[in-house]
């Protein structure tokens, strides 16, 4: 899958899915930007990654959930680069917990970076895209956004919504030949499972139906299908991967 001369722009590729999908796009031909929130140290380790390949990437710092640094985000990419082709909507950020114990703070934090973070950066990828009639957005979303989590409510309502904007985002920029399709990982093995113990972990690997958990490169190279001229009749589509958890 080819994707030389494209520019990508993944949030939250400092480290996890984010990252391994600005890996699996660089090794594509693609030239990466980077966006990530807080952990300088990660991004430009992954930023070394990447060049060590020999593609491009730049790194923007910054919190999507604000509209305007997302504006300025996708401006910045299109002057230094010239356009945008691919917009990943993977930030995502998850509290743990009883519902009914949860307060507003925390479930506008999840609601602002899940959900607004993915509308505020399509809808200024989306102008840009428009402009040359071509483009893909894919949204990280999640196995619970389908099926709903236990003591991850909010969560799930997000990435449920997700689902939703991008089927429907889907429908209306067709016409454009801009594509949106979401892809709903399961347990993925990232840095963010690093806490479960040795029996939790097997507890989760009896629920799931490969007993093992997914990897990054999974994400990653779906993710470099979605955007390539392979999948060019595929969109508004929510790709579940689960090992068959569902």
């Amino acid at each position: 899958m080819n994707l030389k001369g494209k520019v990508a722009i993944v949030t939250g590729a400092s480290r996890g899915i984010g990252k391994g999908i600005a890996i699996a796009l660089a090794k594509a031909g693609a030239c990466v930007v980077i966006n990530y929130k807080s952990n300088d140290e990660a991004a430009e380790e992954a930023l070394k990654e990447i060049r060590e390949l020999g593609a491009y990437a730049m790194k923007i710092k910054g919190d999507v959930s604000d509209y305007e640094f997302s504006k300025q985000m996708i401006k910045t990419t299109v002057e230094k680069l010239g356009k945008i082709d691919i917009l990943i909507n993977n930030a995502g950020i998850s509290k743990v917990g009883l519902f009914m114990d949860a307060v507003p703070q925390e479930w506008d934090s999840v609601l602002n970076v899940n959900l607004m973070g993915t509308i505020n950066c399509s809808h200024n990828a989306v102008k840009e895209m428009i402009k040359q009639k071509n483009g893909s957005i894919i949204n990280i979303s999640s196995m619970w956004g389908n099926v709903g989590a236990s003591c991850e409510v909010i969560y799930s309502a997000s990435k449920g919504a997700i689902n939703s904007f991008t089927k429907a985002l889907a429908k209306e920029l067709a016409p454009s030949n801009i594509r949106v399709n979401a892809i709903a990982p399961g347990v993925i093995d990232t840095e963010m499972n690093k806490w479960l113990s040795a029996e939790d972990r097997k507890s989760l690997v009896d629920e799931i139906p490969m007993m093992k958990f997914g990897e990054v490169d999974d994400i990653g190279n779906l993710v470099t299908f979605l955007v390539s001229e392979n999948s060019k009749y595929i969109t508004g589509q929510v790709i579940t991967i689960d090992g068959g958890m569902q």
